[in-house]
């Protein structure tokens, strides 16, 4: 095992709230890709091959991925970590599958709440049983309490959003979906998130062994293209090819934000655990969503009040569930309280 530095919780949250904005960013991308190729498979093929050839330059560019790079198949062979460790990838390609099937049912609001949901209550899974390199950590009151404050702030955030999807949902099928309908399709993005939290562990436990975030990054987008370019290839079988590629350099920026939320995941889970990785990351991606909204709308984009007071909100929580309380500090000071000192 090689020396991976620890970050401070006030350096590392930073750093996941800006990992978090490359999120969607890298949603819009995407997005407007596949809308350009009619594909959202493509999309998401481009997206992780692009990334993978980014990975595979930074690491032989420089020392630290060569090296990274040189510890990949022994840290393998020697069992350091479970071999399963290898396929994390394949979880960030099945999210951008419910990405791509779910999100014209659902609509955007419904996804990235049940996504949200999903990954919160894994990271606080994750982080008792001690998955990630951070160790096990308690589920104490006040995670418990910041998680679920995080949930509703990001449900108030993104409520604007929620009657436009089933509006047109109403119109495509002349009826309103009712909850029987949407029950299945909301189970994958649910299942997505949950899964997103032992992808972080799995890259960070990785990173250790293999000293850099650069190889588990790398080893990431190897996974999800295998995955993704299995996909569309049975897809290509079955349907025939789609439109080209098109010319434009921003269409195939989508791979490096991938590259940069991965990286920083990998190297943050070691120092603040999963739960708080992944709540920086959540808090990052509205910021970024909110930027984008403002700077460059995209069609429907929303920016109402409760959009911008439930980022707000969505902060505070996340303030709340990684400050350092001690433990029974709130039990000691009712104590105090009640018998008048």
């Amino acid at each position: 095992m090689t020396h991976t530095p620890r970050l401070s919780r006030f350096a590392g949250l930073p750093l996941a709230v800006g990992a978090g904005l490359a999120i969607p960013v890298q949603g819009r991308i995407n997005g407007a890709l596949g809308a350009r190729l009619n594909d959202g498979i493509a999309a998401a093929v481009v997206s992780f091959s692009t990334g993978l050839v980014l990975m595979i330059l930074i690491s032989l560019a420089l020392p630290r991925g060569r090296a990274g790079l040189a510890r990949i198949i022994p840290a393998v062979r020697s069992r350091a970590f479970p071999p399963v460790y290898v396929l994390a990838g394949g979880i960030g390609a099945l999210f951008v599958f419910a990405q791509t099937f779910t999100v014209g049912l659902l609509g955007v609001a419904l996804f990235t709440v049940a996504t949200v949901t999903g990954q919160t209550v894994s990271g606080l899974l994750v982080d008792r049983l001690g998955i990630g390199p951070a160790g096990k950590k308690p589920v104490t009151g006040i995670r418990i309490t910041g998680c679920v404050l995080t949930i509703a702030a990001v449900a108030w955030a993104v409520s604007p959003r929620f009657e436009a999807p089933a509006a047109a949902s109403a119109g495509a099928s002349g009826a309103a979906a009712g909850p029987e309908t949407l029950l299945l399709p909301l189970l994958l993005p649910v299942l997505a998130g949950f899964l997103m939290s032992f992808q972080q562990a799995m890259n960070g436990t990785a990173t250790v062994h293999y000293g850099t975030p650069i190889a588990a990054t790398l080893v990431n987008f190897v996974a999800g293209t295998v995955v993704l370019w299995t996909a569309w290839g049975i897809k290509v079988a079955v349907a025939g090819l789609g439109s080209p590629l098109p010319g434009e350099w921003w269409y195939y920026l989508g791979g490096p934000m991938g590259c940069v939320f991965i990286g920083l995941g990998a190297l943050l889970v070691r120092s603040l655990g999963v739960l708080v990785t992944g709540l920086g990351m959540i808090a990052g991606q509205l910021l970024g969503s909110l930027g984008l909204d403002f700077l460059v709308p995209a069609p429907g984009s929303v920016v109402a009040p409760a959009t911008v007071l439930g980022t707000l909100l969505t902060l505070a929580a996340i303030i709340l569930a990684t400050l350092p309380w001690p433990r029974g500090a709130f039990r000691r000071q009712a104590a105090s309280g009640g018998s008048g000192r």
